[in-house]
């Protein structure tokens, strides 16, 4: 009896969000990759209109969609939070998440302050908000230019004036992690995702 109630538990979604160059991609990926959490972790796969690129899988890195088939998504309620960026849109689709959700799987996955604020109000008990923090303003302008060295000074100065206003908004998630040393901030997630996870 017991086993049959936890089956049916709902899952959690962990969110991770922090400024372009945080380190929030490269914690998930880790996270999902770790063998004491790969079973009971999936990544979340977004819609987006941008073109696929050498090696991705249709379905595993992202559902590829054309601009009018998101529009006729957004319109149908079937994507649950969007943004637009560098020209193309991103978006988490409904269908597969609720369904994850119902089977009792944990979903991780990467959002914009908006994106995780938008499933924080959706999923209030259910989703787990974690805010990546830079060590300082100086090691993201770092990380942001050896990342992009293609990237102009204009786009590295607006990167770094809305990374200074999303640290603002760090109070506003369930937890912080400060990412100073990679293996030290994968430690403190893993105990956050052991902590809350169903």
């Amino acid at each position: 009896m017991k086993a049959s109630k936890r089956k049916n538990k709902p899952g959690k979604i962990f969110i991770l969000s922090g400024p372009s160059g945080s380190g929030k991609t490269t914690l998930l990926t880790r996270l999902i990759k770790d063998k004491k959490i790969a079973k009971s972790l999936v990544k979340s796969c977004s819609v987006t209109t941008r073109p696929r690129r050498p090696g991705e899988v249709q379905g595993k890195d992202y559902f590829f969609v054309g601009r009018d088939e998101f529009r006729r998504l957004l319109k149908a309620k079937k994507i649950l939070e969007w943004t637009r960026y560098l020209g193309y849109y991103y978006g988490t689709p409904k269908g597969p998440v609720e369904k994850l959700l119902k089977e009792g799987k944990n979903l991780g996955l990467c959002l914009d302050l908006k994106g995780a604020s938008t499933l924080k109000k959706i999923y209030p008990r259910n989703a787990v908000t974690i805010f990546v923090l830079p060590p300082s303003i100086g090691a993201l302008k770092a990380r942001i230019e050896g990342r992009c060295r293609e990237t102009n000074k204009k786009e590295i100065t607006q990167r770094l004036r809305l990374a200074q206003k999303e640290v603002l908004a760090a109070s506003h998630f369930d937890y912080r992690v400060l990412n100073r040393n990679l293996r030290v901030a994968l430690q403190e997630t893993r105990k956050i995702f052991f902590k809350e996870k169903t």
